[in-house]
């Protein structure tokens, strides 16, 4: 099996402060995998497709409040 391609989101850019905030994604077979780009080692969330695109659509509909 290799191992996922991470990929950095179009939409990250320069968060509070100056910093990035930067989240990746992955493809995996079972779905999609979300995970922080400045700490990769902590691990990663990983959704059904179906929830990933749910997701996606809730984020740019600006009903996420984080």
């Amino acid at each position: 099996m290799n191992p996922p391609v991470w990929r950095k989101s179009s939409r990250s850019g320069s968060g509070a402060g100056g910093g990035q905030d930067c989240v990746e994604v992955a493809a995996f077979a079972e779905g999609c995998g979300i995970r922080d780009s400045k700490a990769p080692g902590a691990g990663h969330l990983s959704l059904s497709s179906e929830s990933f695109a749910r997701l996606i659509a809730a984020a740019k509909r600006g009903e996420l409040h984080l």
